[in-house]
């Protein structure tokens, strides 16, 4: 059978600019991952940028992508730097000459140095910085833009930083992590309003982390909904301006009362015999349930931003492909306007605090030498991306 997909329908695939570049000055430099390696060095993407361009080209017809904020601006409002405007305006123009559409990613989970030492997100102070940030963003680079994400994944991003502690600044407290959220949204609600003056009509979202929280069993029912509403409903509630909803989805989290993961708990979930990859239980049919949820909740146009899996097993890899597209093909045909699938990743790189050993890509890297490689799943993912089809 062929799943045909509408020809609006936006393919693409997505990095991170501070997981794939060489580390600048950032708040994620030099911190150590669970797997043991150093963020010093990720995939070399600023020395393999023709490369890396062509492979990106070959994938899909659209790019979600981000820029390196220390790299770019090295000071408190401070303008850009004249060497990295180069690199990006060489990187974005050569993409427009490629026929591939970009969606910018104003803030990806790292800072710079001078910013985090400034209390970063927690200080309602520095929005004014990030905000200059953006502006200028907008300014230098938004003829290369189709669509934007102002914040990558706000609840994900003040979780793991304030409350997991796994993330900068590797704090944990509730009522510090629900500032940061607000400061966020605030953010969000300047820049949106700014984007839109400059570019009304470029769409502008932001890209909301899903994950399914469950019971295990009665005693993980008030965690559950708790979790819950701490990360899927309230943070997202704070966002007043959008054009699309944004939603990034991988996993389904059962609780006893803890979680159940892959990453802390592995003996647990393969005691209980769920499918699941690298990280997280395996659970596609989450990824319909989010999106009845946010549809009926905004009802706004949905764009897939991220989804993926986690494995160096590429079989499992393209057997995820056809489950979540199935997924998306069906909710379209269901009356849901999802507008777009940005597969993550282009390319392994560097998985935050779990490290390189954790793969999405669609293309491998040699952790020696930074070589890139296509597996199986890259020429199968860009069929469905340019034909807009998917045969199951």
């Amino acid at each position: 059978m062929i799943l045909k997909f509408p020809e609006t329908f936006a393919f693409g695939t997505s990095t991170s600019a501070c997981q794939v570049e060489t580390p600048f000055q950032h708040d994620w430099v030099n911190v150590k991952a669970r797997d043991g390696h150093i963020f010093d060095r990720t995939t070399d993407h600023e020395e393999k940028l023709d490369e890396d361009i062509e492979n990106i080209r070959s994938l899909a017809p659209n790019y979600r992508m981000g820029l390196m904020w220390s790299r770019l601006q090295r000071e408190p409002f401070g303008p850009f730097d004249r060497s990295a405007c180069q690199h990006y305006h060489y990187l974005l123009e050569r993409l427009r000459l490629q026929g591939v559409r970009i969606m910018m990613v104003l803030h990806h989970f790292a800072n710079p140095l001078w910013f985090a030492r400034l209390g970063g997100w927690e200080n309602p102070s520095n929005i004014p910085m990030f905000l200059d940030f953006a502006r200028k963003v907008v300014n230098e680079f938004g003829a290369y833009v189709m669509s934007w994400n102002t914040f990558n994944e706000p609840n994900l991003y003040a979780g793991m930083g304030w409350i997991a502690g796994e993330f900068p600044p590797f704090k944990k407290n509730l009522f510090t992590a629900t500032r940061v959220v607000r400061n966020l949204a605030g953010a969000h609600e300047e820049i949106y309003t700014y984007i839109k003056h400059r570019f009304p009509q470029h769409a502008v979202g932001i890209s909301h982390n899903c994950t399914l929280f469950t019971a295990e069993n009665f005693l993980g029912y008030l965690p559950a909904k708790v979790v819950d509403w701490c990360y899927m409903e309230y943070p997202v509630s704070l966002f007043k301006s959008l054009d699309f909803f944004g939603m990034s989805y991988y996993a389904k989290i059962a609780h006893d009362p803890f979680p159940i993961t892959n990453i802390f708990t592995p003996e647990k979930i393969r005691k209980s015999g769920k499918p699941h990859d690298d990280m997280w239980e395996y659970y596609p049919q989450g990824l319909r349930e989010c999106m009845e949820r946010y549809w009926k909740q905004f009802e706004k146009p949905i764009i897939i931003t991220e989804n993926g899996i986690c494995t160096s097993d590429d079989t499992k890899r393209i057997q995820a492909l056809k489950d979540y597209l199935s997924i998306v093909h069906k909710a379209i045909e269901d009356g849901i306007p999802v507008e777009g699938y940005y597969h993550w990743s282009a390319w392994d790189n560097f998985e935050w605090s779990l490290g390189p050993s954790y793969q999405f890509g669609l293309y491998g890297i040699d952790r020696l030498t930074n070589t890139r490689f296509k597996k199986q799943s890259a020429d199968f993912y860009s069929k469905i991306a340019y034909g807009k089809a998917l045969v199951v």
